[in-house]
C-alpha cells in the first residue's frame, strides 16, 4: 500500500473540520429548496457528507478519486440510515459529470486546493443553478510576514495559499457574491484530524524503523502538526460561502 494511504487510511476526517462548522456553513445558505442537490467535491471518508445529510433532506452526490473513501462512507451512510440520500462517484473534480444548471450546493472541505481555489470556482459555476451556491474551505494566511520555517514549509507545500482579501477578490472575479467567511476553529484541526494522524504516524514510526523513505515522508507530516502546534495564529482553514447571483 502506498505509504501515503496507510497513514491516512480509517481517519475520521482527511483534514481540518469539525460537524459544528459543516452546521455553521450550512445555515447561512438561504430559501434552498426543501430537497436540494449538493455535491460534495473531494469527500473524503465523508464525515461532512453525512452531517449534510443530517441536517437537509437533499440528496448528496459525494466525489472523490479513492475508491476506499467511498466505501468507507458508504458503509457509514448505511448504518446512519441515510445511505438512500447519498450516492457515491469515483471521479475527479476537474471533469464532474454534471447537467449544466442542475446544482444547488458544491460543498467541498479542505479539497478545492487540488484544482486550485479560482480554478475550482470557476468551472463548477456553470453547473449551479441560478441563486445556487459554493462552500468551500481552504488553507489561508491569517496575518502576514509568516516565520521562515512555516513560510518555506508551505512555499513547497501549498504555494497558492493566499490571504483572505485575496480569496475574497478571487470571488468576486469569478462572478459570485459573497456571503460570509469565517475562519475553522482550532479544534477542527485537532480532535479528528490531527490528534488522530499523529497517534498513527507514532504507530508506523515502529513499523517502518530502518526504511529511510518511509520515514522520511513520516517526519513531513510530522513537521505539518508541529507547525500548526507553534504558528496557528498565522494560518487557518477558512470557510468561504458565496452564491451565484440570478441571472
Amino acid at each position: 500500500m502506498d505509504i501515503f494511504f496507510e497513514i491516512h487510511q480509517d481517519l475520521p476526517r482527511e483534514g481540518p473540520g469539525d460537524n459544528a462548522s459543516t452546521r455553521r456553513a450550512l445555515a447561512l445558505l438561504a430559501h434552498l429548496p426543501p430537497q436540494p442537490l449538493i455535491v460534495d467535491v473531494g469527500c473524503g471518508p465523508g464525515m461532512q457528507t453525512l452531517e449534510l445529510a443530517r441536517s437537509t433532506q437533499g440528496k448528496i452526490m459525494a466525489v472523490d478519486t479513492h475508491q476506499p473513501f467511498l466505501d468507507k462512507l458508504r458503509q457509514r451512510a448505511l448504518a446512519e440510515g441515510v445511505s438512500d440520500r447519498i450516492t457515491t462517484v469515483q471521479a475527479s473534480m476537474s471533469s464532474l459529470d454534471l447537467e449544466e444548471q442542475s446544482v444547488d450546493v458544491f460543498w467541498s472541505e479542505g479539497a478545492i486546493y487540488i484544482m486550485g481555489f479560482e480554478q475550482g470556482l470557476r468551472a463548477w459555476r456553470r453547473f449551479l443553478k441560478p441563486g445556487g451556491y459554493v462552500a468551500v474551505t481552504e488553507a489561508t494566511w491569517l496575518r502576514p510576514d509568516p516565520p521562515d520555517d512555516l513560510a518555506a514549509f508551505w512555499a513547497m507545500g501549498y504555494p497558492a495559499m493566499q490571504t483572505v482579501e485575496s480569496n475574497l477578490g478571487i470571488i468576486r472575479a469569478a462572478d459570485y457574491r459573497e456571503v460570509a467567511h469565517f475562519t475553522l476553529p482550532q479544534v477542527g484541526w485537532w480532535t479528528d484530524y490531527y490528534t488522530p494522524l499523529e497517534a498513527r504516524i507514532a504507530m508506523l514510526r515502529d513499523k517502518y524503523r530502518g526504511d529511510a523513505e518511509a520515514l522520511g515522508q513520516l517526519a513531513v507530516e510530522q513537521l505539518e502538526i508541529d507547525l500548526y502546534r507553534k504558528y496557528s495564529d498565522w494560518y487557518g482553514y477558512v470557510f468561504y460561502i458565496m452564491q451565484k447571483e440570478q441571472e
